[in-house]
């Protein structure tokens, strides 16, 4: 019998929650990068198995909010804990558990779906100290499993691909075969840039940039598609940082993201940016509006 349903992913910043997912996927759905924070909205990725579909959502890091930008990221986590037939809580086997991770699991209490515990980041841990940080973890909460994976190597990670599979409802696919996202091509392109200006500006520009495209030109797409973006930041420290000396920095995020909107697109890609400043976009309501993040509803979506 097939088995379909939805799968969240869960976890604090940092954790690989991304990573696991384009690993499973198969191709780039979600941006990744060193510095947490870097999911600010809900993914939704398919993939199809021959004994079922998973519907996977990835979210952003639950972290302690201080703008109105962290808590519209908390509530999309959270509100997905009640909408789900199957949670992965991922934390960094890494590093040690700590305060942020117990807060996570607390989350849990009253979540009646199975959850999966997936420590992620093994291959950085010596086996005979990975039973022990298990074994802690699993104090958290009554887990229906626990998969320890490499999303990075990808060691485990078909088996915790089969646990969920096992865990999820007897059904039909509720997407085609065909689909692979809920990302419109305008967030996607956005969130193409902004990948390239975190690796790329490093510590030097924190969380405090967020990319809009103000116009997706596709009326010859078959030959060129025309986007023009701006990268908006902070403060006017922030804005030559971006730039870089006579323009090289922006030249170089600008090149990195068109030659992967190319290849995601499958056509040649005229990419034109510009750099704004707007010290209070992570406090703004309209701004987040702007930049697609979402309210929370306190409601279930499906």
């Amino acid at each position: 019998m097939a088995r379909a349903g939805y799968v969240s992913l869960i976890g604090r910043p940092n954790a690989g929650k991304s990573t696991l997912l384009n690993r499973i996927i198969g191709t780039k759905v979600a941006i990744v990068s060193d510095k947490p924070q870097t999911t600010r909205t809900r993914i939704l990725a398919v993939k199809n198995y021959d004994n079922g579909q998973i519907v996977f959502v990835d979210t952003p890091g639950i972290h302690r909010p201080l703008h109105r930008l962290n808590v519209r990221m908390v509530d999309a986590a959270v509100d997905t804990l009640r909408e789900v037939d199957v949670v992965v809580l991922i934390f960094d086997a890494s590093t040690r558990p700590g305060h942020g991770d117990r807060y996570v699991s607390n989350l849990l209490n009253d979540v009646k779906t199975p959850v999966v515990l997936v420590p992620n980041k093994i291959d950085l841990v010596a086996k005979p100290n990975l039973l022990p940080l298990m074994a802690q973890a699993q104090a958290w909460h009554d887990f229906a499993a626990i998969v320890p994976v490499s999303a990075a190597t990808g060691d485990g990670v078909e088996r915790l691909e089969q646990v969920l599979l096992e865990q999820l409802p007897e059904g039909q696919p509720g997407f085609p075969d065909d689909y692979l996202t809920d990302q419109p091509e305008r967030a996607l392109v956005a969130e193409t840039v902004r990948e390239k200006v975190l690796q790329n500006t490093h510590a030097e520009l924190p969380f405090s940039s967020a990319v809009v495209v103000d116009q997706f030109d596709e009326e010859d797409r078959g030959r060129i598609l025309r986007l023009y973006c701006t990268i908006y930041v902070e403060t006017d420290s922030q804005k030559p940082i971006v730039i870089g000396r006579a323009g090289d920095m922006i030249k170089r995020i600008g090149t990195e993201a068109r030659l992967d909107l190319e290849k995601f697109f499958g056509t040649k890609v005229f990419l034109d940016l510009r750099v704004k400043v707007n010290p209070s976009w992570r406090d703004s309501e309209r701004a987040l509006d702007e930049l697609g993040v979402p309210r929370s509803t306190g409601k279930p979506r499906r």
